[in-house]
Parts: structure tokens; C-alpha cells; sequence
């Protein structure tokens, strides 16, 4: 299995939650968040993005962390997160604020989803494929 493939799918799945933050923004997000949704608009969206800046900045350091066991647990981790992240869409869609119906939003936060099983995917077959087989 080549490792390029892999990275190039962890890459995507980190376009599609970069993309669906900046959607996020859009379809105020911060109203299904439990501190955020107990403030006025005004006052919960500058907080929403603001978080994000070093929520984004200590995911990039760490998924590409000089030492490699650093870099590899947290794009595992990261991975796993893409996946968990649209079960908690697909748990609050029925919510009456929740807004991410258009096929825009579907896509960034399902396509994430997708990126990241399947990034999941390849890693586990390329460490199945490097371990030694039974005789």
C-alpha cells in the first residue's frame, strides 16, 4: 500500500473540517454548544473562532510532530475524531437549531467522515501487510 495515498487522504479529510468550520461559521454552529448557545450571537461567534486558532494551530503541530510517534498517534487520533465528528452531526440533526442540512455542509462533514475511515483503513492494512504472517 503506498503511504502517499494514505497522506493525501489524511490531507483531504483536514480540507473537509477546515472547509466545514469556515461553514460552521456560517450556520452558527455555536448554538449547539453548551457554554456558546447560552450567549447572544454577538458575543458566542467571536468566542467560536477564536477557540479554533489554537484548536487548529496544536492539531497542525501535533499531526506533524518532529517525532514520529507523536505525528503518527495524532493523525490516528485525528482520524478517529473526523469520524466521531459526523456521529455527533448525525446524533443532533434532529435538533431544532441545527442547520447543516444543504448538500454543502452534508458533504464537508461526511466527506471528513469518509476521509478519515478510510485513512484509518489504509493505515491498518499497510500494518497488517508489514507484519509477519503465520506459517
Amino acid at each position: 500500500m503506498n503511504m502517499r495515498i494514505a497522506a493525501f487522504v489524511f490531507y483531504l479529510g483536514l480540507g473537509f473540517l477546515f472547509s466545514h468550520e469556515l461553514d460552521a461559521v456560517v450556520q452558527a454552529e455555536w448554538r449547539l454548544l453548551y457554554v456558546l448557545r447560552t450567549m447572544p450571537d454577538e458575543m458566542a461567534m467571536p468566542i467560536f473562532v477564536w477557540l479554533h486558532v489554537p484548536l487548529f494551530g496544536v492539531m497542525v503541530w501535533l499531526t506533524h510532530h518532529s517525532v514520529h510517534s507523536i505525528q503518527i498517534l495524532s493523525r490516528h487520533v485525528f482520524a478517529v475524531f473526523l469520524v466521531v465528528h459526523a456521529g455527533l452531526h448525525y446524533h443532533l440533526s434532529d435538533y431544532p437549531l441545527y442547520t447543516f442540512d444543504s448538500m454543502l455542509s452534508q458533504t464537508l462533514i461526511y466527506g471528513g467522515a469518509a476521509c478519515g475511515a478510510a485513512y484509518l483503513l489504509m493505515i491498518f492494512a499497510a500494518v497488517r501487510e508489514s507484519s509477519p504472517h503465520d506459517a
